[in-house]
């Protein structure tokens, strides 16, 4: 993604964040829940994507032990299909390694084809499945690891 940066998150950043949010899911978290994660949580990352001095897209994970638990990555509407997604988690896998981590782990919707087809580019590989877990449908969530390598290109 050309002229994009990643940076970490911020509260002031969460106006923004909480409209990707509200137009990325059907149960989207709130801005507590975001602070909680920003100011509470010793394990989470949490990384916004600007471009412009927009903030585009977003992606938080927890650092337990040496793994890398995604809990949410989303781009917003009208920069979604432009890699966004991918320069992001690129850049943040290269972090990963730096910062020693091992691996990641992530669940996503089976029938969000794209988002897999993203994460299988990246080295993903389905694991598992959680049957039901989505509480908005019941929709079951795959669950995909991928080892992360010393060499990421970030691009």
């Amino acid at each position: 993604m050309n002229n994009g940066i990643v940076r970490p998150m911020t509260i002031n950043d969460l106006p923004a964040i909480l409209e990707i949010e509200r137009d990325s899911f059907t149960t989207p978290w709130s801005m507590q829940a975001f602070k909680a994660e920003l100011i509470d949580n010793e394990y989470a990352r949490y990384y916004c994507l600007e471009l412009g001095g927009q903030v585009i897209g977003y992606m938080g994970l927890w650092y337990i032990l040496d793994e890398g638990h995604i809990t949410n990555i989303a781009i917003t509407p009208g920069y979604r299909g432009q890699h966004g997604g991918e320069f992001l988690m690129r850049y943040v896998m290269k972090k990963m390694v730096e910062e020693g981590m091992e691996r990641m782990t992530l669940e996503v919707r089976a029938s969000n084809s794209s988002a897999q087809s993203l994460y299988s580019r990246l080295g993903f590989t389905t694991a598992g499945v959680r049957k039901g877990y989505y509480a908005d449908t019941g929709e079951d969530a795959l669950i995909m690891w991928t080892e992360l390598k010393m060499e990421v290109n970030v691009t």
